[in-house]
């Protein structure tokens, strides 16, 4: 079981790190959102980081 905890962390980390380092704070602040959303089981924070971290993948297409 540890082991799956760490394997975990190191994921999320990692996914943390490539979210900021592709599109800057923004993308970590939806990335928030969007997390502690799904955690408190509100659906408009939820919904406000997915569209944050839309708009930030969909804006060189824009």
């Amino acid at each position: 079981m540890p082991v799956l905890a760490l394997v975990s962390a190191v994921l999320v980390i990692t996914v943390e790190q490539l979210v900021q380092w592709q599109y800057g704070a923004a993308g970590i602040v939806g990335l928030l959102l969007l997390t502690i959303g799904i955690r408190a089981n509100r659906p408009g924070l939820s919904s406000a980081g997915a569209v944050l971290l839309a708009l930030l993948v969909a804006r060189p297409a824009l």
